[in-house]
């Protein structure tokens, strides 16, 4: 609903009780009038009333909900570029853009489903079946483009059958995704005999492993998805669908929301974009691994959740799944280029995720007292 944002002044007018003259009414002009200094000034009360309050700009609002995570990249890629002489090397950022990439796409497709208030908890599961199943057709002589649109449609397959469970069998996201990641494992292990899927041609493996004009292919596959989700969101009805329905879902039925249609929608989104995760690591790993993405799902919603997105719903954007997705990158590289135990990284993404959720928690808490 638009709010109203400009009101009218009026004009205070003083009413004078005086008892009448005698003889007669009394000439308006032979009133005493009142001291000038008693009188409000109208149009200095107009012009109060309509300057507008100075305030100062933060960078949460030119940023919004995304403010604290880029504050955390910034100080992330400064402490690493004082501490290691090769995080800015061109071999590193390279190795660093395909690194972040897959994940990005992931936690975007898991950005759609969360902005819900669903979980998708069979990202990485979906992502190691499509990328193995991609790499079997390939090896079966299946050409380039078919065999990379059908990885990509065993992910949108999956991922509409995770919605059909959420809105027509009435199961709880968490308990869907959950018994998907069982099935689409299980299904890879079987298909592939738990073996590594190798021989696939150099023209498929270049796909993920090469470069337009000095950028990986990885990156901008990432930066297409995320400026296309993020133009989804936020200029169209089925974007402002999505909001509705993580909002208040019977609210949105009631506005004439196809709350079903939605919600079968994202999941099969999330589906997609894992999809295509599974089928560009594959080739970027060339050959198609059926443990692949073990633990990607929770690498996902944590990318989501530091990027500013609510796991209650109906708040979060695609550049902040994208800035979380970069900072557990930026982590993880800097890590192993200043030898750090791994394990002391899995602490720090963990005490991130908490600070996130807590300032997400502080933050609801504030606007409701004080709306």
């Amino acid at each position: 609903m638009p709010k109203l944002i400009w009101r009218e002044p009026i004009t205070a007018t003083t009413i004078v009780n005086r008892p009448p003259a005698p003889g007669g009414p009394p000439d308006l002009e032979t009133l005493p009038k009142a001291e000038p200094d008693l009188q409000p000034d109208a149009a200095a009360v107009e012009a109060a009333e309509a300057a507008p309050r100075r305030r100062v700009i933060t960078l949460g609002d030119i940023a919004g909900r995304e403010s604290g995570g880029l504050v955390v990249l910034l100080v992330a890629v400064g402490a690493l570029t004082l501490a290691s002489d090769e995080f800015l090397t061109g071999n590193n950022l390279a190795n660093l853009a395909r690194q972040v990439a897959i994940f990005g796409i992931i936690a975007v497709g898991q950005l759609v489903v969360i902005l819900t208030a669903g979980i998708d908890l069979s990202v990485g599961s979906v992502l190691g079946l499509a990328g193995a199943s991609t790499a079997q057709f390939l090896v079966a002589g299946v050409p380039i483009v078919p065999a990379f649109l059908l990885g990509v449609a065993i992910g949108a397959g999956l991922g509409i059958v995770n919605g059909l469970l959420v809105t027509r069998a009435k199961l709880p996201p968490f308990i869907a995704t959950l018994g998907m990641l069982g099935i689409a494992r299980g299904i890879v292990l079987v298909t592939t005999d738990a073996q590594t899927i190798q021989g696939l041609p150099p023209a498929f493996q270049a796909i993920a492993n090469g470069t337009i004009l000095g950028v990986p292919n990885l990156l901008i596959v990432a930066i297409v998805v995320t400026a296309v989700m993020w133009f989804v969101l936020s200029r169209t009805v089925f974007g402002r669908y999505i909001y509705a329905v993580g909002s208040n879902p019977e609210s949105a039925r009631l506005a004439g929301v196809p709350v079903r249609l939605v919600t079968t929608s994202v999941y099969a989104i999330s589906g997609l974009l894992a999809g295509l995760g599974g089928v560009l690591l594959a080739s970027r790993l060339g050959a198609g691994i059926p443990t692949a993405g073990t633990g990607f799902e929770l690498n996902a919603i944590a990318a989501c959740v530091i990027g500013g997105a609510s796991l209650f719903g109906a708040k979060g954007s695609a550049l902040g799944a994208a800035t979380g997705a970069l900072i557990m990158g930026v982590l993880n590289n800097g890590g192993n280029l200043l030898a750090i135990n791994a394990f002391y990284l899995q602490i720090a993404i963990g005490v991130l995720i908490l600070v996130a959720v807590g300032f997400d928690q502080l933050n609801t808490r504030r606007s409701a007292a004080g709306g």
